[in-house]
């Protein structure tokens, strides 16, 4: 019951981004079967999790489809609802929160499905195929603290290429990125914490305009240029706007003017790294940036970008090094929660070849194109409830730990209760604590009535949640 009560105290906050109260039910009730579903078979899980009756399955697929959802509406509330309630462990610099931003592919076969098409993949891993057909997604998250480590707690994620409605839209992946971290409704300045691919001015520009700063990777062969020298009295015409010009890696090779320090990477020890900060200007945004080298001893040179004069060089280190959690939150988002086991096809839409690029709307009809809008609504519903069902799981293990132990259950080989449990260890718990949630509350709790009023006593799920 108390897992439960942390878990609605946040879930009940969505409540203002639905038009109806129906519907916000039937979402929270996906966001419970998202929590405690032991597989990942789309919708098919959810009514099996909660041991609804078959007759749920199309309230739950139409729920998706809604336009009762306010997407936009709900993002800005979960965010507002995550800052103030873990306030207390976020990572801050300055007093400002830290986020970090990046790319997820996922693989999706559909030839009915909008928005699928043939991805190149960067990552180097060989698990991963070069390329893939699929959904290409944007994700920005909030670095929280944990214990002695950190997680990134998903704030939002969307579908940023693959259909073009306007062949005059020239809004690239660094646009829609820097749109979406700023659509957040973080109502304060924020540090966003990407990779190379994000260090870019059309990234850079509308952050600083809103009073945020970027630390990001920048490629080898990265130039800069030193501030330009004072005219000389009586010398005509514009005064310079860059001084010399600097290769960035060549100056690696001045060993003298590095300082050496304790790693600030984040879980190492025993390690000494050498360092190299300058503040020069970056022609892409054309101001004063701030260029922190690394030599590390076993993971190599990396240079670094950081738009905020007044962070020292380690601190940028430190924040960068974090960046690696979001990647860890992808692998729980897609095997633990099931964020992106959506299987929505368009019917009426035409199938698409397997090699195929962007799909081209703009000479379609408009009833065609708003069919195509409707399910990419549906895709970023399905995405956003699976990116709260995991803050929510998170939420729980850093605000009660001890309790979700108590409720785990089951058997691991090391039990570290000074560390916040995992996404699967609290869905274990939150499952086992279901039944005693809907049985103490049915007289009281909305979303506890509202489940047991749809239970298939005639099947195992159903009798266990009854009972």
């Amino acid at each position: 019951m108390r897992l439960w009560s942390i878990w609605w105290d946040l879930a009940r906050q969505l409540r203002p981004a639905f038009g109806r109260t129906r519907t916000f039910l039937w979402f929270v009730a996906g966001l419970a079967a998202a929590c405690v579903r032991p597989d990942l078979a789309g919708v098919t899980s959810y009514v099996r999790a909660l041991g609804l009756r078959h007759a749920c399955y199309g309230p739950l697929l139409d729920m998706f489809h809604s336009p009762g959802v306010d997407l936009e509406k709900l993002t800005r509330l979960w965010t507002r609802a995550v800052l103030c309630v873990l306030r207390p462990v976020l990572l801050t610099v300055g007093g400002r929160p830290v986020l970090l931003a990046d790319g997820i592919k996922i693989p999706k076969a559909g030839r009915k499905m909008p928005a699928v098409k043939k991805l190149h993949q960067e990552s180097d891993g060989n698990t991963k195929p070069e390329y893939i057909f699929g959904h290409s997604c944007q994700a920005v998250t909030l670095a929280v603290k944990a214990g002695a480590g950190f997680f990134a707690l998903p704030l939002a994620c969307r579908i940023h290429e693959g259909a073009v409605f306007s062949n005059r839209n020239r809004r690239t992946l660094l646009d829609k990125m820097a749109a979406l971290a700023l659509s957040l409704g973080v109502n304060e300045p924020a540090v966003l914490v990407a990779d190379a691919y994000f260090a870019a001015a059309k990234v850079i520009e509308p952050l600083l305009k809103a009073g945020w700063h970027l630390i990001a990777a920048v490629r080898s062969n990265a130039v800069a240029y030193r501030a330009p020298e004072a005219p000389k009295p009586g010398t005509r015409g514009r005064r310079r706007t860059y001084g010399e010009k600097v290769t960035l890696k060549r100056l690696f090779e001045d060993g003298p003017a590095f300082s050496e320090a304790p790693s600030p990477v984040y879980g190492e020890s025993g390690v000494t790294i050498r360092f190299l900060a300058l503040d020069l200007y970056w022609r892409p945004v054309g101001i004063l940036v701030r260029f922190v080298l690394v030599i590390h001893p076993t993971r190599g040179r990396k240079i670094l970008l950081c738009t905020d004069l007044s962070l020292p060089a380690l601190s940028v280190i430190r924040l960068y090094g974090i960046r690696f959690k979001i990647e860890v939150s992808f692998k729980q988002a897609v095997h633990t929660v099931g964020a992106y086991a959506y299987h929505f096809w368009m019917k009426a839409m035409k199938p698409r070849p397997r090699k195929s690029g962007d799909q081209y709307l703009h000479r379609e009809s408009e009833a065609y194109r708003e069919s195509v809008r409707r399910k990419l609504r549906a895709y970023h519903c399905h995405i956003q409830l699976g990116v709260i069902a995991q803050g929510l799981l998170q939420a729980v293990a850093v605000l009660d730990a001890p309790f979700v132990w108590c409720y785990f259950g089951s058997w691991l080989r090391t039990v570290r209760t000074t560390v916040p449990p995992s996404e699967r260890v609290v869905a274990l718990a939150l499952r086992n604590a279901l039944p005693e949630f809907l049985a103490d509350s049915l007289q009281t709790h909305i979303l506890a009535k509202f489940i047991r009023l749809r239970l298939d006593l005639s099947r195992a799920e159903g009798l266990r949640l009854a009972s």
